[in-house]
């Protein structure tokens, strides 16, 4: 773990955080009292809120492990990684792979606090962070390329961050500048928040997040697909995130019954 210098602002603990929100419902301890306001007024409209959280993170291991066990890819770009929670990516890869290499990229600086002492990885392989907005792809992108080899396949990550990004602040532009710089036979793995199946839960977590000073923003599945264009799906396609190859989990535990609110899909460039 080499690490950068932090470029962005100091910690502003009068705003919750996405990041810090959802470490909050993993039962993390990397959070502030205004992030767990947060968490307890979403819990207040949706009590399944931890649930899809750890729904959202099982997901990510399972899409890891099939990536780099059955695709053979060694190399992971993760962007708004959050606060590292053990396993996080680079072990799930490295436990396939030794020789893996990861570049995390978040943009808020309690991620990088913590990063240091959260991220080593194995000798064989690479671990590293970046300090960066999403919204700045070209910069992440030459940024990345000091740990990563974007002429090999890579396996781009977004996973819970494209409901924070609106169409019109640029996430289809965003998602497009990413994929087109990476190789053929690279991969696309996301997951966002959805509608489809509880509306009026989601309508009032978005009401929620509004009120904080957060922009949320749900997907149709149509809407979510559309991010794949030109990508090869894999199977089962675009589907509710305990529903994609449930086979391949490891270390979940029961979450119930209860609906997730969130897609996940893993798409190929060809």
């Amino acid at each position: 773990m080499t690490g950068t210098e932090p470029t962005g602002p100091l910690i502003d603990t009068t705003r919750p955080h996405p990041a810090r929100v959802y470490d909050w419902f993993l039962g993390g301890r990397d959070n502030y009292p205004v992030d767990e306001q947060l968490g307890h007024q979403i819990m207040s409209i949706d009590t399944g809120a931890p649930r899809a959280a750890r729904a959202n993170r099982w997901f990510m291991h399972r899409a890891t492990r099939l990536l780099a066990g059955q695709q053979g890819i060694s190399q992971f770009l993760d962007i708004g990684s959050g606060i590292p929670t053990e396993p996080n990516l680079h072990q799930i890869a490295q436990s396939v792979t030794p020789g893996a290499r990861v570049v995390y990229v978040d943009n808020d600086p309690i991620v990088l606090a913590h990063a240091a002492d959260l991220l080593s990885g194995t000798p064989e392989g690479a671990t590293e962070y970046l300090q960066a907005d999403a919204r700045q792809p070209a910069r992440i992108l030459e940024q990345a390329a000091r740990v990563l080899d974007l002429d090999r396949p890579v396996a781009l990550s977004l996973i819970a961050l494209l409901h924070f990004i609106a169409d019109d602040d640029g996430a289809q532009d965003m998602v497009g500048t990413l994929v087109e710089a990476l190789a053929p036979g690279s991969f696309l793995v996301l997951s966002a928040l959805t509608a489809d199946f509880e509306p009026d839960n989601v309508k009032r977590g978005i009401e929620a997040y509004t009120a904080g000073g957060v922009t949320l923003v749900a997907r149709s599945q149509a809407e979510f697909g559309s991010f794949f264009k030109g990508l090869e799906v894999l199977e089962p396609g675009v589907v509710a995130l305990p529903a994609w190859h449930p086979e391949l989990a490891e270390d979940e535990s029961d979450i119930g019954n209860g609906p997730v609110s969130l897609y996940g899909a893993v798409g190929r460039k060809p």
